[in-house]
C-alpha cells in the first residue's frame, strides 16, 4: 500500500461510517450505522482495527458505538460525546480525548481539534500515519474550523449544502425556514469548504473526500466538479450507502 486508503461505508444525516487504512492499522471513523452493518461492511479490515474515533454524540455518528465496544473495539471521543451516547460503554473500551492533546492508536498519531456544531463537545481529527508517512484531516458536522493545517495529504471534509439550493428549497416549501438557521450554525456549506481549503496547505494533498452531503440541498456532481476545479486535486464524493439506524431529520435527507 502506497499511502492511506480511505473507505466510505455510509455518509449523510442517516448514518456515517468510514475507515482509514495505512497497511498496518485501521481506524474506524464514526459509528453511525447498526453494529452488524459496520462489522460486515468493514469485514476484511476487522483484524487490524485499532479503534474507532467519534466526533460527536448524534445518533447518525454513534448508534453502533456501544455494539462496537461490545465486540472488542476501543472508542475514542470527548467527555461530552461519551456523556451523550445512548447506552453504556464499558470502562476499558472508553478512551476520553481532549482538544489539542495528541495520542497514539496503533500506527497512527491522532490530534483532536475544535469543531463547531450543535453538540456537547464536538471535534475533528488530524491523523498521521507512521507507516504511510501521510497526514489526513477528518472534519464533519461543523460550520467553522478555527485551525489551519500544513502538509495535508488527504482531506475528508463535510460539504453539506449550497446556499442557492437551500434557498430554492425554502422558497418551494420543501424545507422549513427555521431549518436554515440550524444548517448555518451546524454544517459546512460548499462556500465554507472552498474557503477552508483555500486557507490550508494543500501543496502535498493528493485526494479530497466530500462527506455528509444533504440529499435535498446538495448536488454531488456539481460539488465534486467545483472543488476539483478550485484545487486541482482529485475529489471524491462519499455516497450515502449502508442501512441507517433511523430516518434523518425532516429536510436533511
Amino acid at each position: 500500500m502506497g499511502g492511506i486508503d480511505v473507505r466510505c461505508l455510509a455518509s449523510g444525516s442517516a448514518g456515517n461510517a468510514y475507515a482509514v487504512d495505512d497497511g498496518e492499522s485501521v481506524l474506524l471513523l464514526e459509528a453511525g450505522l447498526p453494529t452488524k452493518k459496520i462489522l460486515s461492511g468493514f469485514l476484511p479490515l476487522l483484524p487490524r482495527v485499532a479503534g474507532c474515533l467519534i466526533t460527536h454524540e448524534h445518533g447518525d455518528h454513534t448508534c453502533g458505538a456501544v455494539g462496537l465496544a461490545g465486540r472488542g473495539i476501543d472508542l475514542y471521543a470527548t467527555v461530552g460525546t461519551f456523556a451523550g451516547i445512548s447506552g453504556n460503554v464499558p470502562a476499558h473500551r472508553r478512551h476520553e480525548v481532549k482538544v489539542g492533546v495528541q495520542f497514539r492508536i496503533g500506527s497512527w498519531i491522532v490530534l483532536p481539534f475544535e469543531a463547531e456544531h450543535d453538540a456537547a463537545e464536538p471535534v475533528g481529527f488530524l491523523l498521521y500515519s507512521l507507516v504511510a508517512r501521510e497526514k489526513l484531516l477528518f472534519a464533519t458536522d461543523t460550520y467553522y474550523i478555527p485551525n489551519t493545517f500544513r502538509s495535508l495529504n488527504v482531506v475528508m471534509v463535510e460539504c453539506n449544502y449550497s446556499q442557492d439550493l437551500l434557498e430554492e428549497n425554502i422558497k418551494a416549501g420543501r424545507i422549513p425556514r427555521l431549518l436554515k438557521n440550524r444548517l448555518l450554525r451546524s454544517h459546512f456549506s460548499l462556500d465554507n469548504v472552498k474557503a477552508f481549503l483555500a486557507a490550508n496547505d494543500l501543496s502535498e494533498c493528493r485526494k479530497i473526500y466530500l462527506m455528509h452531503l444533504s440529499g435535498g440541498n446538495s448536488d454531488p456532481g456539481r460539488f465534486k466538479r467545483e472543488i476539483q476545479e478550485l484545487t486541482g486535486i482529485v475529489t471524491m464524493v462519499c455516497g450515502k450507502g449502508g442501512d441507517a439506524c433511523g430516518p434523518p431529520p425532516e429536510g436533511w435527507g
